[in-house]
């Protein structure tokens, strides 16, 4: 039975990923009356329980078997055993979760946000009906809503994913033990994570997607150091190819075919072709909301929908789909529901792509400069030329760093290597405060670190504009300015 009252808040968030949370973080503090609601368990979402969290945290134990055999320079050799159990890789996740999990919920009870658990539903524009865990149901009313409930990945049309021998993004890691062979359909950023991560680790990888590079949005220097970092590892990249079914053979293999009539083998398939919104039972046609053709919902620039007191942040509205956008996303929306002014500018996003080698990046690419400005100058420093590379051994990474035609302004950077997801905030802070190219020759950068990098780079436009004589005069360390393309 539906309780006969309606409960009444002024802000109702639906879910409790990072979006959601921030959002009714940034309510409470406003001094609204919040309620969160959330359908699992625990708070977190996806982010915690099955995505962001646990894929680093297999990420940061295969970068230590890796690296500890490198670092060592071959003394000690570390190879997994054949019936190795995945979750014995995962021994730090459950902590892990269980500490992210208890901060996010103590950061909100601590605020004063009322959580519910339980499955919400829209009855019309401003109220919606929630079913607990133990069935029982009842109403509460918002003033103003927020849509926070994520993705889940996308359901394929030509194949069954069963989670077990043909898996997504959200099953993999529930996998026994780790296997052999792995196939991954697709080539975006979850795709690439996971298939780096696993041949690390000695799975044999095939990549097949129907793009000629993965990552198509990074520059095409960056993806082919990409690829041939993952074909070292043993991995095998299948570009331009079109799946047709993909089969389990009822014993031990997965069969994918192509259009074409090629076929690959593997213990395993994963399946990382994208994600979409996870609005099933939320009923927003019955609140006035609709979707678009890619089946997100629309908003403006400030994360509000048709509906003027109805908002949607986070993977429920498209790309760029980070936690970090996200989180900033929930606090613009509610700053902008009560008419408080926001001064975060979101024209400087970094992203960071969490594969081995790890990759990230900030403002425009090598083509997008060329389109707007004709022409476009790029700095390059390899971490082999800097002497923290060669210590951690991440001599295969390196900075890049791109200006318009005059070489003065920095519009964007890419780097790829350990620890590009830290290394790009200096080129996002330097964009921020508009620092010339030359701000990164006349400081000083500790030493040994591969912030380094970052000098060097400004060396290389420096001496594409032709100014040998700053060149000389700032060398102040003689360093070797490298302008290998």
């Amino acid at each position: 039975m539906i309780q006969p009252s309606t409960e009444h808040y002024d802000v109702v968030v639906v879910g409790s990923g990072p979006s959601g949370q921030k959002a009714a973080i940034q309510a409470v503090k406003l001094g609204k009356k919040v309620l969160v609601v959330e359908r699992d368990l625990k708070v977190g979402g996806s982010c915690v329980h099955r995505g962001t969290i646990p894929s680093k945290t297999l990420r940061e134990t295969a970068i230590s078997l890796t690296n500890f055999e490198k670092r060592s320079a071959g003394v000690f050799e570390l190879k997994a055993t054949q019936d190795l159990q995945v979750a014995s890789l995962m021994k730090r996740l459950d902590q892990v979760v269980e500490g992210h999990v208890h901060y996010m919920g103590q950061q909100l009870g601590r605020e004063g946000v009322e959580i519910c658990h339980g499955r919400a539903s829209f009855v019309n524009e401003h109220e919606f009906e929630i079913i607990r865990v133990d069935r029982t149901r009842f109403r509460v009313k918002g003033d103003v809503i927020v849509i926070a409930v994520g993705s889940r990945p996308r359901d394929p049309n030509n194949m069954t994913v069963d989670h077990h021998h043909i898996v997504d993004s959200d099953s993999l890691l529930s996998m026994l033990y780790l296997p052999q062979s792995l196939l991954v359909l697709g080539a975006g950023v979850i795709a690439c994570e996971y298939a780096t991560v696993f041949a690390s680790l000695g799975v044999k990888v095939t990549i097949v997607d129907k793009g000629e590079r993965p990552l198509a949005f990074l520059d095409k220097e960056v993806t082919d150091r990409f690829v041939k970092s993952f074909e070292e590892k043993g991995g095998v990249y299948l570009p331009g190819r079109n799946v047709e079914t993909a089969k389990w053979d009822g014993l031990s293999t997965v069969t994918v075919r192509m259009e074409d009539g090629e076929e690959v083998s593997a213990e395993k398939c994963l399946f990382a072709l994208g994600r979409v919104a996870r609005l099933e039972g939320l009923k927003i046609e019955k609140a006035g909301l609709g979707t678009t053709s890619r089946g997100v919902i629309p908003v403006n620039e400030n994360c509000q929908t048709k509906v003027k007191h109805i908002y949607a942040v986070g993977d429920v509205i498209g790309p760029p789909s980070l936690a970090s956008a996200a989180m900033e996303q929930g606090r613009q929306a509610i700053c902008h529901a009560f008419d408080i002014e926001s001064s975060a500018e979101n024209y400087y996003l970094p992203s960071g792509i969490y594969a081995i080698p790890e990759i990230s990046c900030v403002g425009m690419n090598q083509t997008q400069v060329r389109e707007k400005f004709g022409k476009a100058i790029v700095g390059r420093a390899r971490f082999e030329e800097v002497a923290r590379g060669q210590i951690a051994g991440i001599e295969d990474g390196f900075l890049e760093l791109i200006t318009g035609p005059d070489g003065k302004r920095l519009l964007g950077a890419q780097i790829l290597g350990e620890g590009a997801s830290d290394l790009i905030h200096v080129a996002q802070m330097a964009m921020v405060a508009d620092m010339p190219i030359d701000g990164f020759i006349d400081n000083i950068f500790n030493f040994p670190t591969l912030t380094e990098a970052y000098r060097l780079a400004a060396f290389d436009i420096m001496v594409q504009r032709g100014d040998m004589d700053q060149v000389a005069r700032r060398n102040r360390g003689g360093e070797s300015v490298s302008t290998r393309k």
